[in-house]
Order: C-alpha cells, then structure tokens, then sequence
C-alpha cells in the first residue's frame, strides 16, 4: 500500500481537472466544428497562421491524433504555414492539459504554458511562408476527419466524444504518463538535478534528447514533469519537456518530412526546440523562482500522512470507470470489425494511432467508388475493405493523409 500512494496522489490531483476539462473538450469538438473557421486559414499570410494557432491552442490532439487532422486541413486548403502553426501550437496544449497542468504545477505554468504553444506556432508558421513557398504535388481540396454526426444527439455527442473517444485515443498515455511518475517518485533520487545535473542549460539539453525522439501525451506529461521538478529538475526545463514532447516524437517528424517536405520539417524541429528553450530560459532566469514551486505536491513527503479528500477521490473513481468502459469499448469494437470482416480485404496501415486516425482513413477510403465499406481495427493497424477495392487508389489515398500503405 505504501508504493500506491504516490499514484492515488497523482490521480486524486488531476482527476476533477481532467474530467471537467475533457467536457469542455466534447463541447469544443460538437459545437465549433472545423469548416466555421476552414475560411480563416486558406492564404498563405500572417492572418492565416494566427487563426490556426488560435484554433490548434485549445484542442486535444497529441503528436500523433494531429497529423491526420493536420493533413486534413492542408487538403483543405489550408496554408502550408497555417498548417505548421496549427500542428506545432495543438499537440503542445488542449483544454483537458491546461486544467490538468493547472491542478499539478499551478496557474503560472498554466498560463505560459498555452502562451508558448500559441506563439511557437505563429513563428513556425511565419517562417514556413516566408521560408518554404514551394507548392505541394497532388493536393486534394476534399476531406473531412469528422465522423458525420446528423441527426445525432449533440449532448450525446459531446458526452461519447470527451469520456469515450478522447480516453480510448489517450487513456493509455495517460495511465502511463502517471505510471511513470509514481515510479520517478518512489525510485529517483531526491538530489539527482540538485547535485548531479545543477544546471538549467544542461538540464534543457538533457530533457530535449529524451522529448523529442519520444511520444509524450500533453496531458500525460504532466505527472512526470511535476515528479522531475519535485527531483530538482529546474521549471524551465521541465517547460521544455511539456512543450517539445507533445510536439515531436519519430513518428510525427517522419510523416511531415514526408508529407511537407524537409524544409517544412527542419523549421518545425527548429521552431519547437528554440521555442522551448527560450521559454525555458526566461522561465528559470527572468521570472521569480516561487511562481513555479511545487513542493506542496510533493509526492514522496506526502505518502506518509496522505489523506484523500471526498470530492477528487470520488473523481478518480469516476476517471478509473470512464477508463476501462473506454478500454473494453475499444477491445469489443475490435473483436466485431474483426468477426465481420472476414470476406473483406484487409489493409495493414501505419501510422494510424487514435480514434481521429481511424475516422480519417474510414471517411477517405469510403469515399472511392470501388468501396463499399471500410472498418478500421485501430489495434491491429488494419482496414478491413468490402467491395472492389483498386489497391493503387487505396494507397494513394492512405498516403495522401500522411499515413503508411504496408501492403
């Protein structure tokens, strides 16, 4: 019992964040739907990039969860730099992580750390425009991630898609992002960064080594940067590993450099790791020290004379329960397309990693006239295909959204 601590802590803390702020993410998703601002974002100029920095702050799309809704936009019609703006400013930030981020390292770091998502955005896209004028090859002006939601409920849209869709597309990260900071808490030492790594700069360095390369969820991250912190981790260090994160992982660079080019993919990198470095740097030398003090979360102090309130303990209950209907959900789901598609033919796709990669290839493979319909088991990475399905088209159309035809 005495190891569980640390992780009920973390949950308890996070908990009633997360479920309001996953609610105000269903209502974001019914009620603002993509074409009200698709307009806003078609020229290549400054006032298109700051509609899409606008639009992507809010939103919770990861690394991976934005590069479908990205390309999609892009198919669009939007600016090769709204796109950028937008996919460097959404996967960093989203109404859910501000909520929780607020919850675990306080209002200062929950308000920077939007802040610099927006503006790492505008620059990223600035630059792309300025930088990168070059026309992309067959852009399709037709597409939609959004499932077609007629003549549903929109309570009950909002309610499936902030405690169905959202935890069956980051639940597991979540859990993993809590699991790992429980671990941090109970096993890293208390003076690594104090005494062995007692430097921002280097501690930057360190964190963008490990960021990048990895997938870290928005929300997910936040456990282990508060952990890291309670470590000695310096807070703008701990700014650099919730922004570059969320932003990059290999998955997302490959996809872009692909799809975008490796122009577009150099200023990305470039505009995620000076963005957050800068951040980083004004957080631990310009602003005053105990802005960003967390020790009243310290997990490892608390653990001996822990007591769990009423309200977040009945919240972390009511998260754990949304989590595994959630889990059991996405495992029956696949267990049916999987029973039904047994004379269909199958497609294994890469790439595909949450409910929005599942809807864009659906919705876009359904659209070809040799098809008669597509169910994606997002487990098994594999469309299953009912009709005459022409393999050239199926690739071509898999590929034009950024993701990988492994036939």
């Amino acid at each position: 019992m005495h190891y569980l601590i640390p992780f009920l802590l973390l949950l308890n803390d996070m908990s009633p964040y997360l479920l309001f702020g996953f609610l105000i993410a269903g209502v974001l998703k019914v009620f603002v739907p993509k074409d009200k601002y698709i307009g806003q974002i078609s020229k290549p100029n400054f006032r298109s990039v700051l509609w899409a920095a606008l639009a992507g702050v809010p939103l919770p799309l990861c690394s991976c969860g934005v590069i479908p809704t990205g390309m999609s936009l892009r198919k669009e019609g939007a600016s090769k730099g709204a796109t950028v703006s937008f996919l460097i400013s959404t996967p960093q930030t989203g109404v859910d992580s501000i909520a929780a981020t607020y919850s675990l390292l306080g209002l200062p770091f929950a308000v920077i750390r939007p802040i610099a998502a927006f503006v790492s955005g505008l620059v990223g896209g600035f630059a792309t425009n300025k930088l990168d004028k070059a026309i992309d090859k067959n852009d399709i002006i037709n597409c939609a991630c959004e499932a077609d939601a007629s003549g549903k409920n929109k309570l009950a849209q909002v309610f499936h898609y902030a405690f169905v869709e959202m935890l069956q597309n980051i639940g597991k990260w979540l859990f993993a992002g809590i699991l790992v900071a429980g671990l941090i808490a109970i096993f890293l030492p208390e003076d690594i960064f104090t005494v062995y790594l007692n430097n921002p700069l280097l501690n930057m360095l360190l964190v963008l080594a490990v960021a990048i390369p990895t997938y870290t969820c928005a929300t997910g991250s936040i456990p282990m940067a508060a952990v890291l912190m309670m470590k000695g981790l310096s807070p703008g260090a701990a700014l650099v590993f919730l922004m570059a994160g969320p932003a990059t992982s290999i998955a997302s660079i490959t996809v872009l450099g692909k799809m975008l080019g490796k122009k577009t993919l150099l200023i990305y990198l470039v505009t995620i790791i000076a963005g957050s470095m800068l951040f980083g740097l004004a957080i631990d030398y310009l602003l005053p020290a105990q802005w960003f003090s967390i020790m009243n979360h310290d997990l490892t102090h608390q653990q001996h004379h822990a007591t769990f309130a009423v309200f977040p303990t009945i919240c972390s209950i009511v998260l754990a329960l949304l989590m595994i209907n959630a889990f059991i959900r996405k495992f029956m789901d696949s267990k049916t397309i999987t029973k039904q598609s047994a004379t269909a033919k199958a497609y294994k796709i890469g790439n595909m990693t949450c409910n929005h990669c599942k809807a864009t290839v659906e919705k876009n493979l359904a659209k070809l006239g040799s098809i008669t319909s597509v169910h994606v088991d997002l487990a098994k990475g594999i469309a299953y295909v009912e009709g005459l399905p022409n393999d050239s088209e199926v690739k071509k159309t898999v590929e034009a959204f950024g993701f990988e035809y492994l036939n």
